[in-house]
């Protein structure tokens, strides 16, 4: 609708939530790129840490949206703005999280990326969405090394406290590198040669997340629950698959699904095995 009262508030609400705060920020800002209530309130709450947070967000995406080369004064702008964003609340983990967006696609300068990351390790150290960004920023088709993010996704899955999501990162690593492995080879390479049959990465993400993770789900869940679904589905593991597609409800995703197909059908298709007896579901 154009207006950044409600924004304010829910903000205002949040608090230090880091992690729903971030979520909620994301999804302001996906309206807010094509509307100007972010802009609007900033320029009349110009000290509002919510307000500068929520711009920052606005700018990143659409620097990102508008690409490398249209979108670098964008992205000086955004940068800014996480200054000012941290300037009002210093303790704030939302304008650095964003710092990572922006240096993964406008400025991969791993100087830069090292202080932003500890910056973020003293306020919330196991920041879902902040260690999301980091394993992105090494994917092969951004800035990384090969097999530099399993090794980095491996190594915080196994340091991270238990309960924690974190554990899902390998299996993030995973399913890009199915992605790019079909990209680069769409013949030879596709539904019947995957990664995830004799898995062991799904084990750890049971042992370290599923099966001790908090009663109150986290922002991301259903985009965390969903990888997990689709790991345990193409091991032929449906029947453990039962009690994530339960907990997933109606909010599938659409990745990692359309790495493999169509991701409604598949969705649709494992879930039903998932939930039909035992003596039928190869029938």
């Amino acid at each position: 609708m154009g207006r950044w009262e409600g924004a304010r508030d829910l903000l205002a609400a949040t608090g230090p939530d880091w992690d729903r705060r971030i979520f909620r920020l994301q999804i302001l800002a996906e309206a807010g790129a094509r509307l100007r209530f972010a802009d609007t309130w900033a320029k009349a709450e110009p000290r509002s840490p919510h307000a500068l947070a929520l711009l920052a967000n606005v700018q990143a995406l659409r620097a990102m949206i508008a690409g490398p080369g249209a979108g670098r004064t964008l992205m000086e702008e955004a940068w800014s703005t996480c200054h000012a964003a941290l300037d009002a609340w210093p303790r704030d983990v939302a304008p650095l999280v964003v710092m990572l967006a922006l240096l993964r696609t406008h400025a991969p300068d791993r100087d830069t990326l090292g202080r932003v990351w500890e910056e973020i390790k003293q306020r919330d150290p196991w920041n879902r969405e902040a260690h999301h960004e980091i394993v992105t920023y090494l994917f092969p088709r951004h800035h990384g090394a090969q097999g530099e993010a399993a090794w980095w996704a491996e190594e915080q899955a196994s340091i991270a406290p238990q309960g924690l999501p974190i554990a899902l990162l390998p299996l993030v690593v995973l399913a890009e590198a199915h992605r790019s492995r079909q990209e680069r080879d769409q013949k030879a390479y596709g539904l019947t040669i995957h990664p995830w049959v004799d898995c062991p990465q799904i084990d750890v993400v049971l042992e370290r997340w599923w099966r001790y993770r908090a009663p109150q789900p986290h922002a991301c869940f259903a985009d965390d629950a969903n990888y997990l679904a689709h790991a345990l589905s193409f091991a032929n593991r449906h029947h453990e698959a039962l009690e994530v597609f339960d907990a997933i409800g109606p909010y599938a995703t659409q990745l990692p699904w359309s790495y493999c197909g169509q991701a409604r059908e598949l969705f649709l298709r494992h879930r039903g095995w998932a939930y039909s007896p035992p003596r039928r579901r190869y029938h």
